[in-house]
């Protein structure tokens, strides 16, 4: 494989400008905060920046001077970022709030068919009975994992992983081994039965990140290795000249889709050298699209599992989102983590 062809002083200058992006945007404790926020940190941790440390602390301090708001399966993404501020302050307040995130978790949120989560936003308009989302698997499963693993908690650790492979039962086609965005336990289908963009960014990206706190001798590790490999060898054929994931994966008059492409590219770098010369390609397509402001371009809006594929390419890629920041910010934290492939 060829090696990865990236400037280094031009991918830092980029996290950089999307990291000033993300503090001129106004965030609810909630999922956008949550993936923007979690790409903040992982830029933190891949170059050490306290700047971006210290903007993330003043963030959750001034939100938890109103105390915690009322959670849901998607909100607890927050979490992503209370566990980094405590791993680098060692202030326990951080590490309280995670934990009541957790038992929320734990104990609170709405299951079904044995303990998976069913997806729930803050709002009481929309509700999601007995449907598993893929998004699931970043917002509740990963946060859950990473708690198990810094509090050596059994508990949490095991309740990620029934999130994991319960989200792959549902959800990973057996032929494609792509995931699908959804499934509706009531009906027993996949509803549009859409392999979207996003939601397989969601998927290969956390199992990538969770492989490193899963010990190998434990069952999970060969289960989610397994399915994020043959995801994998499945997304790297659908990958477009520009270096870009169509939102709707298989179908190729769909717009391409920035988000879901730096997530599917960051886990295509945990790989090690497998998938370099697909990464290149996306090292392209992906830094094109930050503008010397930081926004990143070409972000499609949040997206419920659309009725059909007209949906899902009908859905707005014009304005600047959370998870949009957040996601590209992952990947370029990574692509300089590859100096020395250490990974969070």
């Amino acid at each position: 494989m060829p090696p990865l062809v990236f400037d280094e002083e031009q991918v830092a200058s980029a996290i950089d400008r999307v990291v000033e992006r993300i503090f001129r945007m106004d965030f609810n404790w909630d999922w956008p905060a949550g993936v923007a926020f979690y790409g903040v940190a992982e830029a933190y941790e891949a170059t050490g920046k306290t700047e971006y440390l210290n903007l993330l602390k003043a963030w959750v301090d001034e939100k938890l001077e109103d105390g915690l708001p009322k959670l849901s399966v998607n909100g607890v993404s927050v979490g992503h970022t209370l566990i980094t501020l405590y791993k680098a302050t060692e202030d326990k307040s951080y590490l309280e709030v995670a934990e009541q995130m957790a038992e929320y978790l734990r104990l609170d949120a709405p299951r079904f068919a044995e303990g998976i989560f069913q997806h729930t936003v803050n709002s009481v308009t929309y509700q999601f009975p007995e449907q598993a989302w893929v998004d699931t698997m970043m917002m509740a499963g990963y946060f859950l994992i990473r708690m198990g693993a810094l509090l050596e908690r059994k508990d949490y650790l095991e309740d990620g992983l029934l999130q994991y492979h319960g989200h792959e039962r549902c959800l990973q086609d057996g032929v494609t081994n792509l995931y699908y965005h959804g499934w509706d336990n009531l009906a027993g289908n996949h509803m549009s039965g859409i392999y979207w963009a996003r939601g397989n960014a969601w998927a290969a990206l956390t199992m990538a990140k969770a492989l490193p706190h899963i010990h190998v001798t434990h069952p999970s590790f060969m289960m989610i290795e397994g399915s994020l490999r043959d995801q994998l060898s499945a997304l790297v054929r659908l990958q477009s000249e520009e270096g870009m994931w169509h939102t709707v994966l298989t179908d190729d008059s769909s717009y391409l889709e920035t988000s879901g492409s730096a997530g599917i590219a960051a886990a295509l770098l945990h790989s090690g050298t497998l998938y370099n010369r697909y990464v290149n390609k996306s090292i392209r397509g992906i830094m094109e699209r930050i503008t010397d402001d930081g926004s990143v371009t070409g972000v499609s809006a949040g997206t419920a599992v659309m009725r059909d594929a007209e949906g899902y390419r009908g859905v707005s890629h014009k304005r600047v989102q959370g998870w949009g920041q957040g996601l590209a910010l992952v990947f370029l934290a990574d692509l300089l983590r590859t100096r020395d492939r250490v990974y969070g």
